[in-house]
């Protein structure tokens, strides 16, 4: 049986500095059945100079204004052809045996996913990488897997962590294009409610770039607070309307309840939209986090006066 078709969704914009490190590490696999749909999105700096130094056939490139990850992902899933998928960002590196590893989990299961270890490093600077290791590094099933995830409310979904099977995108359905940031917790919450299980890699790596500045101050705007928000509300609802345990419940009531810390003292009515969903979810048995300063003066002060504190030390 020949081996099944990968196709690599990779969005791009401006990732000029970074691609060619990215595309290097799909080319550099140890499996050699893949393609890479590349949708370049009105990038300005040096990304279609460093595009063109490719010769590889089995990348292509499309040239169109999409406005959004979530957009760019759903066109280059239009235009790819495997049998097996992997959202891929243009920022990121995948460790060599990454594709040929999930494959080897996943190619004769149609409704599982493969996923992988992952780590921050800093920028440019690769030695810098830390793996973030998580509990849920096992096999299990699908959506014991996401409350896992979400009861610490810090749910790792980043797309290239995960091998995807065609149909089980094909059955949830695209990217949804009017979620942003965090599109991928909405994507990823409601395709792995549907799916089985989880075939874990051991010893396979996504490398997740961090410390970039492009994005954080949108990200920090009225409008992406709501999308979160609204994300949340969404991704949690998928787990939810398979799964509805005191467990799941108590899970899907942290994520919300991090919300609520994340974003005290401002946006009062987001605040309470999420904690009245706490309040229908049975209560939430998260505690806040932040760093050790933080931690003694919630002690002594409580929560609120510490996050107002720790606002005007610009900690």
């Amino acid at each position: 049986m020949p081996n099944p078709l990968v196709s690599v969704c990779v969005p791009c914009h401006n990732a000029g500095p970074y691609v060619s490190q990215a595309l290097k590490s799909v080319f550099e696999q140890t499996y050699h059945d893949f393609e890479i749909i590349l949708v370049n999105d009105t990038s300005t700096d040096i990304t279609a100079e460093v595009l063109a130094t490719f010769k590889d056939p089995r990348l292509t490139v499309i040239n169109q204004k999409c406005g959004s990850a979530s957009k760019a992902r759903n066109l280059a899933f239009e235009h790819s052809k495997g049998s097996l998928i992997k959202f891929f960002d243009a920022d990121d590196i995948l460790s060599p045996g990454m594709i040929e590893k999930q494959v080897a989990r996943i190619e004769d299961r149609e409704r599982s996913v493969a996923t992988c270890e992952w780590g921050r490093f800093q920028k440019k600077n690769l030695s810098s990488y830390t793996p973030n290791r998580q509990s849920v590094w096992r096999d299990m099933s699908s959506k014991e897997w996401l409350i896992e995830s979400f009861r610490d409310a810090r749910p790792m979904m980043q797309p290239g962590i995960f091998l995807i099977p065609r149909g089980l995108i094909e059955e949830v359905g695209p990217w949804d294009e009017r979620v942003s940031p965090i599109e991928d917790f909405e994507f990823f919450s409601r395709l792995l409610s549907v799916a089985d299980d989880i075939k874990f890699c051991d010893g396979q790596t996504l490398y997740y770039r961090s410390g970039l500045e492009s994005n954080l101050s949108a990200k920090r705007s009225r409008e992406a607070i709501e999308g979160t928000l609204h994300s949340l509300l969404s991704g949690t609802a998928c787990l939810l309307d398979k799964k509805s345990t005191k467990p799941a419940q108590m899970a899907c009531a942290n994520l919300f309840q991090d919300f609520i810390y994340t974003q005290y003292p401002d946006h009062e009515d987001l605040r309470e939209i999420a904690a009245q969903r706490v309040k229908e979810l049975g209560g939430a048995s998260i505690e806040p986090n932040g760093p050790s300063r933080f931690q003694q003066l919630r002690k002594f002060l409580g929560w609120k006066i510490a996050k107002r504190i720790q606002r005007l030390l610009g900690s």
